[in-house]
């Protein structure tokens, strides 16, 4: 009933600038990551996108500026598969940057066939929570010298399909890739939810997304079935200016300035699945992380 009423209600819009403030968005090359550059630059920050394929990331540089008449975005090469570039990428931006205001976690891969990031961790799980956990708490100090400052994770509905499997979350045992999709999301809602407690009275607040069925790169794993279903249900899907709103809101919309820890959808707080509320689990799999990341945060 919410997607219904959410689809009559009117656009949201607004007309916050950013000027001064500086974002770093992951996987901004190519669909809904790009458009939320654009959006972004159009506002007066500085962007900077995080890619892995930088010949891609350089042309969607050009793209973004052209789009938004703002020069002052950049690319750097962070590979969320492996915590060797992830460590690389946050150093350079702890000594380069002064600042960072808004991280977006929008990177992600979807429903591959089974693979393993450099560190050993199952491919989905690795990049969509593992490579940006770790991330976030390599740039936090920074961060929290920004306040005001935002945390926006792209998670997707299918984390209400999501369970988080603490005793073989790497799939080992046996490997469904739309299983796997839908843990790595709905850790992204968990590892919000956690976030926000552990970061009240900072400054910083949290949010996770999901933004719309998309049409994008992320379908070319989907098996013909799945590919035939998504062409028929393609006039109700939205493209990426319209898939990127959501990411767009949880940026810049001012009345989310105190809330922190929530799921959001169509530019309005949204209902996550039970597993998305339950803080015991949230607690597992944030202590799973840190082992499996070799990292203390308390």
């Amino acid at each position: 009933m919410q997607a219904i009423r959410n689809y009559f209600r009117p656009a949201w819009s607004s007309d916050a600038k950013l000027d001064g403030k500086t974002v770093v968005i992951t996987g901004a090359n190519t669909g809904i990551g790009k458009e939320t550059a654009i959006d972004l630059a159009k506002r007066g920050a500085k962007i900077i996108i995080a890619c892995r394929d930088m010949e891609k990331a350089e042309a969607a540089v050009k793209d973004i500026k052209e789009s938004s008449g703002n020069e002052n975005v950049l690319c750097m090469k962070l590979d969320l598969s492996d915590s060797k570039s992830i460590r690389e990428f946050a150093e350079a931006i702890n000594k380069g940057e002064p600042k960072l205001d808004i991280l977006i976690n929008n990177a992600g891969v979807m429903v591959c066939p089974y693979g393993k990031t450099a560190d050993g961790f199952e491919m989905q799980i690795g990049v969509n929570h593992m490579g940006h956990f770790l991330l976030t708490y390599l740039l936090l100090d920074l961060i929290k010298r920004s306040t005001p400052a935002r945390i926006i994770n792209v998670s997707s509905l299918a984390h209400s399909w999501g369970k988080i499997n603490l005793e073989d979350i790497n799939s080992e045992k046996s490997y469904n890739k739309n299983e796997a999709y839908s843990q790595s999301k709905l850790a992204n809602v968990l590892f919000t939810r956690s976030l926000a407690k552990r970061l009240e009275g900072t400054g910083v607040t949290t949010y996770a997304l999901h933004p719309g069925v998309v049409q994008t790169d992320l379908w070319r794993h989907l098996s013909g079935p799945q590919q035939f279903v998504m062409k028929l249900v393609s006039p109700f899907t939205k493209n990426s200016v319209q898939g990127a709103q959501t990411t767009i809101y949880c940026a810049v919309e001012p009345t989310l300035e105190k809330e922190s820890g929530g799921y959001y959808s169509d530019c309005a707080p949204a209902n996550c699945s039970a597993y998305g509320k339950d803080d015991d689990l949230a607690q597992k799999l944030w202590e799973l992380s840190c082992k499996m990341l070799g990292i203390t945060w308390e």
